[in-house]
């Protein structure tokens, strides 16, 4: 008896431990169900049907928060702008709005500015956030990206009052020199004096508009839509044909070389545009008597061959701070100077937007005192470059010869030795 009582015991404590402990595994592991994971954040079943694929879609950072502020969907927008980190939403003032929209039920929209991820910059990152309740537990937050239409902004604001500026000058001397002649209408000498002074200043606003014009057009329309391949020695033709009187006058020898036989892939007219602008600075900002370059190569690259074209001065230089901003719209190295030669600060933005748009860059060699050299990097046409593949004896000797250093330093990328050179007097 004794026996089988002890037994009996021992089954009954080890049936209790067994209960017990299956109890425990039992809550244990409901628990860990209860706990998000990484998965469980994009695939919780909570959501309601379709919200899953609403969500794929939008542009929008999509974020899908639980009663308990735990993130049960998260689009991948969210966490590359860092607004899910964790499991969790890191912005505070987003997670205030779902918690006082998910008391409530009222829909909330605020503006943020939210410090740039993974830089140490101090730059920010402009967002506009709406929560809406979704359901009777769930809260939805969509967190839209403005930092680049802020700053698309802020250019146009720039912009406007830069045009306004400009604009006004012109017209403003315009119509003092027009009432300083009527006041001098008995006058012959005073009268020549002021209509002289009136029509430059109707050059130069004549001028501004129609760069004004060019800039609009570089920057809406496609170059390529019209492409064809450009031959190089035209360009170069035109751009001095422009320039001709100006060189003529100040008595600036204009040289060219290494143009035959390359052809650039573009629009011709947006190309002229670009070189006939390097060119006109080149010679208004050279002093009398000196020398303006103007020579091509063929650079070889392994995405696709390109077209080289510099643009030597031997002019007043560009300072280093002022060589990160020549490129901006209305910017002036020199006002008083630029004023003079009737430079609107548009020719060299004109030239960046135009380099870009054809898939090549523009870049800047330049010391004070000694001169600047600006090129050109273009795609080179493929009619081109199988014409040369064709025929070897048109090799590109011309060009590989105009490649040397600048005339002014001998660390300019600019070419100097320039074949077959065309001089003006």
């Amino acid at each position: 008896m004794d026996v089988n009582a002890a037994v009996a015991a021992a089954a009954a404590i080890a049936g209790v431990l067994t209960g017990v402990i299956a109890m425990l595994a039992f809550r244990w592991s409901e628990r860990d169900l209860k706990r998000p994971t990484r998965t469980s954040l994009h695939t919780d079943p909570v959501l309601p049907p379709g919200v899953d694929t609403v969500l794929s879609v939008l542009r929008s950072s999509a974020v899908v928060l639980d009663e308990g502020d735990a993130v049960v969907k998260a689009s991948s927008a969210a966490y590359a702008l860092g607004l899910v980190r964790g499991g969790k939403l890191s912005v505070e003032p987003m997670l205030q709005m779902a918690r006082d929209t998910r008391r409530d039920g009222e829909i909330r929209q605020v503006e943020l500015d939210l410090p740039r991820r993974g830089t140490g910059r101090g730059e920010a990152l402009a967002v506009s956030a709406r929560v809406a309740p979704l359901g009777s537990r769930l809260v939805l937050l969509l967190v839209e990206d403005l930092t680049e239409a802020r700053r698309i902004e802020a250019v146009r604001r720039d912009f406007v009052a830069n045009v306004s500026h400009e604009l006004k000058t012109p017209v403003g001397a315009l119509s003092l020199l027009s009432e300083a002649v009527m006041d001098a209408s008995d006058d012959p000498e005073a009268v020549e004096r002021f209509a002289g002074r009136m029509q430059i200043e109707a050059t130069r606003l004549t001028n501004l508009v129609q760069e004004l014009i060019d800039l609009s057009r570089v920057q809406n329309d496609d170059p390529l839509e019209d492409a064809e391949p450009v031959r190089v020695d035209e360009l170069v033709a035109e751009a001095i044909d422009r320039c001709r009187h100006a060189a003529g006058t100040k008595q600036i020898n204009m040289a060219t070389g290494g143009t035959e036989d390359l052809s650039i892939w573009g629009n011709r007219g947006q190309l002229a545009a670009a070189l006939g602008n390097l060119v006109e600075n080149a010679v208004n900002y050279s002093p009398a008597r000196t020398r303006v370059g103007i020579a091509a190569r063929r650079l070889t690259a392994p995405g696709g061959d390109h077209i080289e074209i510099a643009v030597t001065d031997q002019g007043i230089g560009i300072s280093d701070k002022d060589k990160e901003r020549i490129f901006e719209r209305f910017y002036r190295v020199d006002p008083a100077r630029s004023r003079a030669t009737g430079g609107t600060g548009l020719g060299l933005a004109i030239v960046k937007h135009v380099a870009a748009s054809h898939g090549g860059e523009v870049t800047v060699w330049s010391s004070e005192g000694q001169g600047s050299t600006f090129t050109l990097r273009l795609p080179e046409a493929g009619a081109a470059r199988d014409r040369a593949q064709q025929h070897p004896d048109l090799d590109d000797e011309a060009g590989q010869s105009a490649l040397s250093n600048s005339p002014t330093s001998p660390d300019s990328p600019a070419y100097e030795t320039l074949s077959a050179p065309e001089v003006l007097p």
